[in-house]
């Protein structure tokens, strides 16, 4: 699949219901919320907190939806506190994970940053999944095609991205077939609801579209 494709098996496993939008999705596009002992909502990233399990696409305009309507108290069925930064606080969570899962496929050998290195792996057909810096220069990384049958994820900033890489920033990097590159992919697809608008451009953080 081209860039920005969702990875076919995120139609697998359990389904549940968003609660800003009536679908039903595989729980691999939602997030799911519970409700604190101080009945404040939580978001569940990593869907292993105990309690009843409140889900949302992982998108950004149902997650407004969910905020503003008030829904999550509708769900709950009793008086919830929604913190007024939970969207974001959700993004800047979605990202770090993404970041810490390559900072693991490139500890384990499995990702390369750097154009020529990436260049290199591309051209061996080694790469599964190229990454490049929202924030990074068009011409650039235009340089580069995603892998055929591949995976490409453009929405990390080029600070995220070096932070996977123990560097103050980077633009382009690539991982490989390893048992992390589908687990990346699936978080940084979480990750896009929240940054790409649906005319396939990247949102500035906290704001508006680009």
């Amino acid at each position: 699949m081209g860039r920005g494709g969702q990875p076919k098996d995120r139609s697998n496993g359990p389904e549940r219901k968003c609660i800003a939008t009536g679908e039903v999705c595989p729980t691999g596009a939602l997030i799911r919320f519970v409700v604190g002992p101080d009945g404040q909502i939580a978001p569940d990233i990593a869907g292993k907190l105990p309690g009843r399990g409140i889900w949302v696409k992982a998108d950004r305009a149902a997650l407004d939806r969910a905020v503003s309507k008030k829904l999550f108290a509708k769900a709950a069925r009793q008086a919830v506190q929604v913190p007024d930064d939970l969207v974001p606080l959700i993004e800047a969570q979605l990202a770090q994970r993404v970041v810490n899962l390559i900072s693991l496929a490139r500890k384990g050998g499995d990702a390369v940053t750097g154009y020529e290195k990436v260049k290199d792996m591309l051209s061996k057909e080694a790469a599964t999944v190229l990454i490049q810096a929202s924030d990074g220069s068009e011409r650039g990384k235009s340089k580069l095609s995603t892998p055929h049958g591949g995976r490409f994820i453009g929405w990390l900033t080029a600070a995220e991205l070096g932070q996977a890489f123990g560097r103050q920033t980077a633009v382009h990097a690539a991982l490989g077939a390893g048992g992390l590159a589908q687990r990346v992919v699936e978080e940084a697809a979480r990750l896009k609801g929240l940054r790409v608008s649906n005319g396939g451009q990247t949102r500035r953080k906290g704001s508006g579209t680009t």
